[in-house]
């Protein structure tokens, strides 16, 4: 009899390190994800080790995450960050390097394998094939998806991506999606077997991410006891539209001068994608707009004061053009604080709209100056929200999450033997016999 729940897992992340802090580079919500499912499966007994590309010299080729919890830095091309478009031709080296560091053991060490994105996907892949255990594979993002909802000034995904996800999502033995929406476009864009895709929604830390004093957080933060701000919380580039913080923000001072004496916006995060070739963007729009002196640009920062920023929000903005999931607007709830976000992917299940905080149906910045003009200008709105949003972002727990994805990975363990699958040939031919 197959054993139901696995003993050890391979966790695949490629782009991006667990040890990472979210919010810049391409660090954001998958680093989260990884993290924090990691942990849980660990205080379960589950032991983890986490394969990721080594962008430092002076990484260990080992570090322990937590105990049960291992990160192994695998070294595949230069040490540093690459783009995501040339990640591609270090994939060949950095399965060869995670199918010798399995060598080095007794076979049988991985029960199975988990892959975070479709780079990972493709490493995952080989590995399932090599090591004769069930590929479950979390895509987080769609290139079809995203190509379909581009923002201005941003790049369109490569037809590459969009065949190594096709690749990916008709050969893993389970498909986790992060809302149902995903699954559908799974099913719909990539033609995924329905029977392999689970919906599993991501969680918060709910420890963490509480109700708590707003004064004593503006305090710890340095921002003024009274007054409106607005928090826009995750890496700066067209595809999460900071832009258009600012832009409904000038709108509002145009229609209420009185506003600017009391009005911060603060973007907690550094550039990311295509972010990267402007890092002076977002100040240069807000001196273009008469409102750089509101601003306030913040790095990336540890959780417990990201609590704090969402805490010392009057509202948090979310107003993506793309999202699988939208755990900023989870968070944000969880803390109690409304927030206000784009009608678009997992951002329709992260907010209950009317209820916890705003979805707006379009990018017209317009649309967002008169969301936050409606909570800005209603206290009573906004308690009622609040208490919606910590209600809502209860039913999100990373442990209802490692819940499910037990049962995700015991029917992968139970499914049919994977020695009928296949890897792609281009690795199959570069790796050892």
């Amino acid at each position: 009899m197959p054993r139901r729940f696995p003993r050890r897992i391979a966790t695949i992340s490629v782009h991006t390190s667990p040890l990472e802090q979210p919010g810049t580079g391409d660090a954001g919500g998958l680093n989260v994800y990884v993290v924090e499912v990691a942990k849980r499966l660990a205080g379960r007994g589950v032991e983890v080790e986490i394969f990721t590309r080594a962008v430092s010299p002076d990484a260990p080729p080992v570090a322990e995450l937590v105990p049960g919890v291992l990160v192994r830095h695998v070294p595949a091309g230069p040490f540093e960050e690459l783009d995501k478009a040339d990640l591609p031709a270090q994939l060949c080296q950095f399965t060869f390097e995670v199918l010798r560091a399995e060598a080095a053991h007794d076979p049988g060490r991985y029960d199975l394998v988990h892959a975070h994105y479709w780079l990972s996907g493709q490493v995952g892949l080989v590995a399932r094939q090599r090591w004769g255990v069930p590929l479950v594979q979390s895509m987080h993002t769609l290139g079809r998806v995203k190509n379909a909802a581009l923002a201005r000034g941003d790049a369109a995904e490569p037809e590459m991506r969009l065949r190594g996800e096709t690749e990916v999502v008709s050969t893993a033995d389970r498909l986790v999606a992060n809302t149902e929406e995903e699954a559908l476009q799974l099913v719909g864009l990539y033609g995924a077997d329905p029977a392999k895709v689970w919906t599993v929604n991501p969680g918060v830390d709910l420890s963490v991410f509480r109700p708590g004093p707003v004064a004593d957080a503006r305090r710890r933060l340095g921002l003024p006891a009274d007054g409106t701000v607005v928090v826009f919380a995750g890496r700066v580039q067209p595809l999460k539209a900071p832009d258009l913080v600012l832009r409904a923000a000038a709108q509002l001072v145009r229609d209420d001068p009185a506003l600017a004496r009391t009005l911060t916006l603060a973007f907690i995060g550094g550039p990311s994608g295509t972010g990267r070739a402007d890092p002076d963007g977002l100040i240069e729009l807000a001196h273009d707009l008469g409102i750089a002196g509101l601003v306030r640009l913040e790095p990336p920062c540890p959780q417990r004061e990201l609590a704090d920023w969402y805490r010392a929000a009057t509202v948090v903005m979310v107003p993506s053009y793309s999202e699988s999931f939208g755990l900023v607007a989870v968070e944000a709830q969880a803390c109690g604080t409304p927030v206000i976000a784009a009608a678009v992917g997992g951002l329709r299940t992260a907010v209950k709209h009317g209820e916890s905080g705003l979805l707006v149906n379009d990018h017209d910045p317009a649309s967002y100056a008169r969301a936050l003009r409606e909570l800005i200008s209603s206290p009573a709105r906004r308690d009622r929200l609040s208490r919606g949003g910590v209600a809502h972002a209860s039913r999100f727990g990373w442990s209802r999450t490692v819940d499910r994805l037990m049962t995700v990975y015991a029917g992968a363990m139970s499914s049919v033997p994977v020695d009928e699958g296949r890897a792609p040939a281009s690795f199959t031919q570069a790796l050892p016999s």
